[in-house]
């Protein structure tokens, strides 16, 4: 089953209140979510960088 940004950003609100959160992790958060992006599209080339920046504007990181 795959992870929504949903549960991908309660994740990490779960570690914010626990430890802090390296860059590293929350870069691998936006990963995550921009390659289920790109999985519900069949991987078709050429969203890779929308992919990239509405999973960081779904985790509020821009």
């Amino acid at each position: 089953m795959s992870k929504t940004a949903k549960n991908i950003k309660e994740d990490i609100s779960t570690q914010v209140t626990n430890e802090i959160i390296s860059l590293a992790d929350l870069d691998n958060k936006v990963a995550e979510i921009a390659y289920h992006k790109a999985e519900t599209r069949d991987f078709a080339p050429g969203h890779e960088l929308d992919d990239w920046l509405e999973a960081e504007q779904e985790l509020n990181l821009s």
